[in-house]
C-alpha cells in the first residue's frame, strides 16, 4: 500500500508553504499585498498595488526630502527631563532611557538645516517611534528653536507631524509648548518667512491644536488621521455617527483645512516648487 504514504517526492511544487525569510517581506496593512522590503524602500514605504503610505521616521523623510550630503542635525543630545517624577508602569526616565536605546532618537523630533534642490531651509521631522512621537519639552524646544532659526537666517521653515499628542509624563509642561510654538510662528509670519507644515499619519493631540496646523501652506499624505481627539472619543461625546472618512486626509481637504494631499514620492517636488513661488512673491 505504498501509494498511501505521503512522500516529500510525491507533493506537487504549488503545495509547499512558502517559506519567507523574516524581515525580507511585508503585508500591506491596507490590501494584504506580500510585499518586498528592498521593493517597498524602493517606492518611498508605499504600497505599489493600493498605494497605501507605510509609516516612516525622520530618518527616512531627510533622505527623502534633502540634496545629498547638505543635512546638518542641530540640537542633537537635548534630552528630556523629568519634572514630575512621573511613574505609571515603569518610571519616566526609565521609559525614556529604554527608548532611547530602541530608536536610536534622543526624542520624537530631529531638526536641522539642510537644501532641497539647492534651496536652504530650517526643518524639523517629529518621529512616532518615539512614545507615540508625543510632544514633550525636548519636542516643544527643538522645534521652537528650528523657527527661530529660520527666523534669523531669513529661510523658510518645514515641519513634518507624526504625533498622538502631547506627552502626558510632563503635563503641563508639556502642554505649554503648544503656545511657546505658535508664538514662534506668529514671529516667522510677521517677517514674512514661509512655514509649510506637512502632516503624516497620525497627527493628533496637542500637535494638532498647535503648530501643525499653522502653517501658510499645510500638506498632508493620502489617508493620514489628523485630528485632535479620536473618532471613538468625538462620537461618544456627540451621541452621533461620524461621516464616512472623518479625520482622514482627504475629508479635512474637502473642509478647507488643507491645502495639497500630496503623494510621498511627489513631496521633495512639491515643497521645492513651494519654496520657490514665496521666493518669487518677496
Amino acid at each position: 500500500m505504498v501509494w498511501f504514504k505521503r512522500s516529500k517526492h510525491n507533493i506537487s511544487p504549488d503545495s509547499k508553504k512558502l517559506e519567507m525569510p523574516d524581515g525580507q517581506w511585508i503585508k500591506c496593512e491596507s490590501c494584504s499585498e506580500i510585499i518586498h522590503n528592498k521593493q517597498l524602500e524602493l517606492n518611498h514605504w508605499v504600497c505599489l498595488k493600493c498605494n497605501y503610505h507605510f509609516r516612516i521616521g525622520s530618518k527616512e523623510y531627510i533622505n527623502l526630502l534633502f540634496d545629498k550630503g547638505t543635512f546638518r542635525e542641530t540640537d542633537k543630545k537635548m534630552k528630556s527631563g523629568d519634572p514630575l517624577e512621573f511613574e505609571d508602569t515603569k518610571k519616566y526616565n526609565e521609559r525614556i532611557n529604554s527608548t532611547i536605546k530602541k530608536s536610536d532618537l534622543m526624542d520624537a523630533v530631529k531638526t536641522g538645516t539642510g537644501k532641497i534642490k539647492n534651496q536652504k531651509v530650517s526643518f524639523a521631522c517629529m518621529d512616532f517611534k518615539f512614545i507615540g512621537g508625543s510632544m514633550g519639552s525636548v519636542v516643544g524646544e527643538k522645534i521652537a528653536r528650528a523657527i527661530d532659526r529660520g527666523y534669523k537666517e531669513k529661510i523658510p521653515v518645514i515641519v513634518i507631524s507624526q504625533s498622538g499628542g502631547a506627552r502626558m509624563m510632563e503635563g503641563a509642561f508639556s502642554l505649554m509648548q503648544m503656545a511657546k510654538t505658535s508664538a514662534r510662528l506668529a514671529r516667522l509670519a510677521e517677517a514674512k518667512l514661509p512655514f509649510i507644515s506637512v502632516m503624516t499619519d497620525p497627527t493628533t493631540g496637542g500637535v494638532t491644536a498647535s503648530y501643525s496646523m499653522l502653517g501658510d501652506i499645510n500638506i498632508a499624505e493620502p489617508n493620514a488621521l489628523i485630528g485632535f481627539a479620536g473618532p471613538r472619543v468625538i462620537k461618544q461625546t456627540i451621541g452621533k455617527d461620524l461621516p464616512k472618512g472623518f479625520q482622514r486626509s482627504e475629508f479635512l481637504q474637502e473642509k478647507g483645512f488643507l491645502d495639497f494631499i500630496v503623494d510621498r514620492k511627489d513631496l521633495r517636488d512639491k515643497i521645492a516648487l513651494l519654496i520657490e513661488y514665496f521666493a518669487d512673491e518677496k
